[in-house]
């Protein structure tokens, strides 16, 4: 660890004398080093450079690095968990031109190594690469087939609101709240935001995705002076983030979501798999009264209010 702590940190970090550092230490300064990769990416060739060569050193030192701090767990741990985050967010192309892409490399050619640690782990993957002719592969070596986080149901497939999916997303904001100020006692929908329907909105705009509700109530939150967060506040935050995912959809797409609002439904092709990695159309699930699971999917909420999704819908219509 010592040594390819030595390589890497001529790269972009502060001198430090690695074999001082208590484990906590440690890893604070490795948390540096992928912020400075996240700031500068023309380091991130350097470092692949810096490390391929000694990956399976990497991976031993990692393996020790984990035993040393699974030594240090309270009394009632025994193991270590890691999710290795915001993976999935990683944008698909191709490799020289060919057919394999970067997702291949990463978790397909590369899979023995990143099942080599000695703990738990959790890999995040793009969506996409689960829906394509990789997901058998996929399950093959990993042994298990990839999980899929859907969204939280706040509509069910008629339309109307599914107050469980609802209550939880409320769930969400209260204690995203609470964490911001945990003194305040105020009450959520009628202290923290203007009455209940801003609250509501919110969470229904956001179609299930957490992500999109805690980037629309920091938005809310900016534009507000004072509380509690007003409905103008949230339908600037609503807008603001609308007009992303009208930049984010094609010309040809706009029929293809017009038609799965309709159908609920999408085709395993690279159009529809585009638009599933950009979150422009959601997945959800559901148990059935046979206690089979049912996949069903939707147009973001948000797209629902934009001009060109209406009129995609209204030449669908007889």
């Amino acid at each position: 660890m010592k040594n390819r702590w030595n390589d890497l940190k001529d790269l972009a970090l502060t001198e430090v004398s690695f074999e001082t550092l208590s484990l906590e230490m440690q890893i604070a300064q490795f948390a540096k080093l992928t912020a400075n990769v996240r700031t500068e990416p023309s380091l991130r060739q350097k470092i692949r450079e810096k490390v391929n060569p000694h990956t399976t050193t990497l991976i031993e030192a990692l393996n020790q690095f984990i035993r040393n701090a699974k030594k240090r767990l309270p009394d009632k741990y025994s193991q270590l968990a890691i999710i290795a985050d915001n993976l999935d967010k990683i944008v698909q192309f191709s490799k020289d031109g060919g057919e394999r892409s970067n997702l291949d490399e990463i978790f397909l050619d590369r899979s023995e190594q990143l099942k080599a640690l000695d703990c738990h782990i959790v890999y995040t993957i793009p969506i996409s690469m689960v829906h394509s002719n990789r997901a058998a592969d996929l399950s093959n070596n990993y042994n298990n087939a990839p999980q899929v986080l859907p969204m939280i149901m706040v509509n069910n497939p008629s339309g109307e609101v599914n107050q469980a999916g609802l209550a939880k997303m409320k769930q969400v904001v209260e204690k995203r709240v609470k964490q911001v100020e945990p003194s305040l006692s105020l009450e959520l929908e009628t202290q923290w935001f203007e009455n209940r329907e801003t609250l509501e909105k919110l969470c229904l705009m956001s179609g299930g995705h957490v992500r999109n509700l805690l980037s629309m109530l920091q938005e809310a939150i900016n534009r507000t002076q004072d509380l509690p967060i007003t409905a103008k506040a949230a339908q600037r935050a609503i807008t603001n983030l609308r007009n992303i995912y009208r930049r984010t959809v094609n010309k040809e797409e706009w029929s293809i979501l017009a038609k799965v609002s309709v159908s609920h439904r999408i085709l395993n092709d690279k159009q529809h798999r585009d638009l599933l990695f950009n979150r422009c159309i959601l997945e959800y699930r559901y148990y059935d009264e046979e206690e089979e699971m049912q996949n069903w999917y939707n147009v973001h909420p948000l797209i629902k209010g934009i001009l060109e999704f209406k009129e995609a819908v209204a030449q669908l219509e007889p």
